[in-house]
Order: structure tokens, then C-alpha cells, then sequence
């Protein structure tokens, strides 16, 4: 019967399902102290969105794969299609945030990329200055909230800025894979910035971990 496919054709998607609800999304210690970012972004700011926003994704994330679970393991299509944009929203919340405190750190530490990065960084976008350039306009102009990425497109072998609404996750809704992310939902940064996102845009690049890039640009290729 139709059920029964359903049901064949889910159990691999109960199997993985019931793998991750076992362990569950949990929120990732930060590698720094909250303050560790100041001034450019507050330990405020850095207390909130990562125990608060970030928290309220997981626990989100969560509760879904469990429903996710029940539904695959009774066959039920209709609700997995439901629960589908939860899944993606939390899950992207979840991705984007990990990815995001992974890619920052303090400004003492932070230096410009190096090697085979900065090489492609160079080549594919004619200097580093440009490539913050480029990034920094295209990030600052993302209607309403979303992520700015320097991503990696597997296929072409390049370096590429995208931007995502909302939390839709870079690599599973364009391909490429993440090299350094931008978060420009408004919690990222209006107690320190207000409503001003160019100027919060531009502090940034004063905190990010461009050792984190080489190793993901590395991973990618």
C-alpha cells in the first residue's frame, strides 16, 4: 500500500532521525569569553544572542526532529512536509550561529589571511581590501535579516560572497561551502550599533578569525 511505502521509504530517514533526537542539538561553548570581542561587539550583545537567540534555536531545533520522528516512524508524510520549515529555520539557526562564534575572535589575535586563502582571496577578487569590500556592500544590503558569507563553490574551484535570508544555511541551500560568515539580524548588534548596520558591518572585520578560514578554506578544497 501507499502507507507501507511511505513507511519503507522513511525508515532510513526514522533511523538517522532517531540517531540525532538521541544526542539532540546542544549550544556549543564559546572559545572566548564574552567580553573577549569588545569594543566592537559588547559582552552584552555576545551573552544574549549566544545563551538566549542561539538556546532558543537548539531547544527549537529539537523539538522538531522529535516530532520529525514520530512522524516518519507512523508513516506520516503530511506531517514531515510540515515540519519541514521549522527544521530548516532552527537547523539554520543552529548551523549559521555555530559557524559564526567559530569564525570571530578577539581583535589582538585577528590578522589577515594567509597562503593558499589569501592567494585565492587575491585571484578571485583582485586584493583582500576589495574582497571586504565587495562582501561588506553586498552584506549591508540583505532586506530585513540574514547572513553575508565568503563561501567556496566546489564546482568552479573559487571564492564566492553570497548572502542568505533569515536562517537559511549557506551549503545546503546554495552549495557552497562556508568560509566566514556575517550574522545582520538586528540581535547581532542593536544595543551596540542601533539601527546602523554599515557601521556594525565595518567594526567586524576587526574580529574575525581568518586562522578558522584557512582551516575551512583547506577542508573544502
Amino acid at each position: 500500500s501507499s502507507k507501507q511505502m511511505i513507511r519503507s521509504l522513511s525508515r532510513p530517514v526514522a533511523r538517522a532521525l532517531q540517531k540525532r533526537a538521541m544526542s539532540g542539538a546542544s549550544l556549543p561553548a564559546l572559545p572566548y569569553a564574552y567580553d573577549a570581542l569588545e569594543p566592537t561587539i559588547s559582552s552584552t550583545i555576545m551573552e544574549i544572542h549566544h545563551t538566549k537567540h542561539h538556546q532558543t534555536y537548539v531547544t527549537n531545533l529539537n523539538g522538531a526532529l522529535e516530532k520529525a520522528e514520530a512522524a516518519s516512524k507512523s508513516g506520516d508524510a503530511s506531517a514531515l512536509i510540515a515540519l519541514a520549515p521549522a527544521i530548516k529555520f532552527n537547523g539554520g539557526g543552529h548551523i549559521n550561529h555555530t559557524l559564526f562564534w567559530e569564525n570571530l575572535c578577539p581583535a589582538s589575535e585577528s590578522s589577515p589571511p594567509t597562503g593558499a586563502l589569501a592567494a585565492a582571496i587575491e585571484a578571485d577578487f583582485g586584493s583582500f581590501d576589495a574582497m571586504k569590500s565587495q562582501m561588506s556592500a553586498q552584506t549591508v544590503a540583505v532586506q530585513g535579516s540574514g547572513w553575508g558569507w565568503l563561501g567556496y563553490n566546489p564546482s568552479s574551484g573559487s571564492l564566492e560572497i553570497a548572502t542568505c535570508s533569515n536562517q537559511d544555511p549557506l551549503a545546503a541551500t546554495t552549495g557552497l561551502v562556508p568560509i566566514v560568515g556575517i550574522d545582520v539580524w538586528e540581535h547581532a548588534y542593536y544595543l551596540d550599533y542601533k539601527n546602523v548596520r554599515p557601521d556594525y558591518v565595518g567594526a567586524i572585520w576587526d574580529v574575525i578569525d581568518w586562522k578558522c578560514a584557512e582551516r575551512r578554506f583547506e577542508a573544502a578544497k
